[in-house]
């Protein structure tokens, strides 16, 4: 590698650690020691609605007691509207943002919604509304298709215009979104590769379009592990006692077990997955 890497662990204080966090912990801080890099921590509290300050201090508690050190750490997210308002000023002045009124109900009644995606139409697009607290305000996706090369699933092709349509990157709330509030943290904190779970990966296509009209000329690299399952269904959440590091550990659990389940995880997960190609 011609750059050192820097990759990043971004929690969001909604909730408590469960074992999902430590796999992508695992996973976040090998790949860094394996190639020389380091790690960032990121609190991703943009979303005033849901962090809570308990959450974030059992999250640092949570990594420390792991041993996952990190190298350098982010100023939360809270604390940059000044940055993302820049860049949407510069957004703005080229003519790629506007207020959007639709609420999600509204969105998903026009026929917006496929599967668990919710793509917006355009409805707003040239109704001319204020960029104002009140409305939501999305940035201009045009159609285009967005190839990179996944680091753990190969070659991908994502069309955010068909995907989700024009991004909405501040809520009516005031709260920047988290494609927004990442992609531009990514941008100017300059991590060159995003480990994370496959959950996001229909993320990534709309995240290099964003940042590449944020001015980032090399994408990011991308490796999205598989997730560790609850059921055949369902993942992992930040309630689910039964693998929340602070539940195992009032259960008597140490370090070492609980970075052992999780490894035992990754293994059993990764045979499935290979097993399931076959």
């Amino acid at each position: 590698m011609s750059q050192s890497p820097l990759t990043r662990f971004a929690p969001a204080p909604t909730g408590y650690l469960h074992l999902g966090h430590v796999v992508n912990a695992i996973q976040v801080w090998e790949f860094a020691r394996a190639n020389g890099g380091r790690v960032l921590l990121r609190i991703e509290d943009h979303d005033a609605q849901r962090c809570r300050p308990d959450f974030e201090r059992a999250i640092r508690e949570d990594l420390e007691w792991l041993g996952f050190q990190p190298d350098l750490e982010a100023p939360r997210q809270s604390a940059r509207g000044a940055v993302y308002r820049d860049v949407l000023e510069d957004f703005a002045r080229r003519g790629l943002v506007y207020a959007c009124s639709c609420t999600r109900q509204e969105i998903t009644a026009a026929g917006g919604a496929e599967g668990d995606e919710i793509r917006y139409p355009g409805t707003c697009r040239d109704r001319g509304l204020p960029l104002v607290d009140g409305y939501g305000w999305r940035v201009r996706i045009d159609p285009g298709v967005e190839t990179f090369v996944d680091g753990l699933r190969g070659t991908q092709s994502q069309d955010p215009s068909e995907q989700c349509g024009d991004i909405l990157i501040r809520d009516r709330l005031g709260n920047w979104t988290y494609q927004w509030a990442a992609t531009i943290d990514d941008y100017l904190q300059e991590i060159t590769h995003v480990i994370r779970g496959a959950d996001l990966l229909a993320s990534t296509g709309r995240q290099i379009r964003l940042a590449r009209l944020a001015g980032r000329t090399t994408p990011a690299t991308f490796m999205h592990h598989d997730l560790i399952m609850k059921s055949a269904t369902q993942k992992l959440s930040k309630s689910d006692g039964d693998t929340g590091v602070r539940d195992l550990r009032r259960r008597g659990w140490s370090r070492e077990m609980v970075i052992r389940e999780a490894t035992n995880r990754i293994r059993h997960q990764a045979t499935g997955s290979s097993r399931a190609a076959g």
